[in-house]
């Protein structure tokens, strides 16, 4: 009886183990924080990217973990401000200074709290990984610590100043950007490829962060009369120019940038959203992930992956990775190993240049087509 209920035992301890993956992890917890607007109007975008970490981080440690240690997850919600990005990394700074093992950061989500909390990160003994900051200066401060697993605003600036102008035969362009680093740097860098194409942009207007009333604006639009029009900023503020210029009667092509590639830009536009254009630098993750992938994530966040899951995933891959490389959890080692990485992810291929970006830069163009967002280039 007692062989019997032993026998039991171990069959029961087996197949728990292989549907496991193996035995857990049991040298201790290593943190990664993810850094992310987790509430307010960003929260959205950001607790996407905070699925896709934990996604990534719960596969390897249902594996037996990162070099047998367990993986945890911190969220910290950045509220899309600056200077509670800089109180976030001095907490991760404390924290370490407190002994606690760290291994880096998946963040942050916008790229003018990364350069803010980059001033303290980059003294760290710990790796940065942004899922979606794509200001251009980011990779030109020599920062030893830091990489991105999206393309920068200069390769998205080229990628949709040809689409407007070959694809959308714009010769006219209207450029509309928001009031931070990233509107401002990506609104720049448009009107600049544009002129490299011969076209011209015929306006370059500057609106607030959440802005939603747009009546001088779209006054000016108008009287600019071009082929079409540009926006470089966020879902809080693109679905209620877009109406605006609608209702107006302005109806030439309309395209927005990555940092508008949510669900709350066909949702807030009560319609206006069908026929606009998009980039961003991921595909819809239904069409680069197999069911199986999405049935762990709901399982993990017990909702459907979004925008910028896959982003999150990404890039928790890479700090998941890049330790296994360096065979150690110390930052400068594993930023090393980042550097020689070369490893496909749902975002596509993962491989670096010294300063931290992508060798190869993806933009990825979108409609909106009876309220989806559906790819119609790259």
């Amino acid at each position: 009886m007692r062989t019997t209920k032993l026998m039991i035992g171990l069959v029961v301890l087996a197949l728990t183990l292989s549907a496991c993956g193996g035995p857990g992890p049991t040298k201790g917890e290593v943190i990664v924080y993810v850094a992310a607007p987790l509430s307010g109007f960003q929260a959205n975008g950001g607790q996407t990217v905070l699925g896709g970490a934990r996604l990534a981080a719960n596969e390897a440690n249902t594996s037996g973990g990162l070099l047998g240690y367990k993986i945890v997850v911190v969220g910290k919600d950045d509220e899309s401000t600056d200077d509670v990005a800089v109180a976030v990394a001095q907490d991760v700074a404390a924290d370490i200074k407190a002994g606690k093992r760290v291994l880096g950061v998946v963040g942050h989500y916008n790229s003018g709290q990364t350069l803010a909390a980059m001033e303290i990160y980059k003294d760290l003994p710990i790796v940065i990984v942004t899922p979606t900051s794509s200001e251009a200066t980011l990779t030109q401060k020599g920062y030893k610590n830091f990489f991105r697993v999206n393309a920068n605003d200069s390769t998205q600036a080229s990628v949709d100043a040809a689409y407007l102008v070959n694809k959308l035969m714009a010769k006219k362009v209207a450029v509309v950007h928001n009031d931070d680093p990233y509107g401002i740097g990506l609104g720049k860098a448009l009107a600049d490829q544009l002129s490299q194409l011969g076209a011209q942009a015929v306006l370059n207007l500057q609106v607030k962060v959440s802005q939603s009333t747009y009546i001088t604006e779209v006054q000016k639009i108008k009287s600019a009369a071009p082929d079409a029009v540009f926006y470089a900023g966020y879902e809080v503020e693109t679905p209620y120019l877009r109406k605006q210029l609608v209702d107006a009667g302005i109806k030439v092509p309309f395209m927005a940038s990555d940092g508008a590639f949510l669900s709350p830009t066909i949702d807030e536009a009560e319609g206006a959203a069908e026929g606009m254009y998009l980039s961003n630098f991921a595909p819809e993750p239904k069409a680069v992930v197999q069911a199986q992938w999405i049935k762990a994530y709901q399982d993990v966040e017990f909702r459907n992956p979004d925008t910028y899951s896959i982003n999150g995933y990404s890039a928790m891959k890479v700090l998941i990775e890049g330790a296994k490389k360096a065979g150690t959890l110390e930052g400068p080692k594993v930023a090393d190993a980042i550097r020689s990485l070369d490893i496909s992810t749902p975002m596509g291929k993962v491989a670096y240049n010294p300063n931290g970006d992508l060798k190869e830069q993806r933009i990825f163009i979108f409609q909106v087509k009876d309220g989806e967002f559906v790819q119609v280039g790259q």
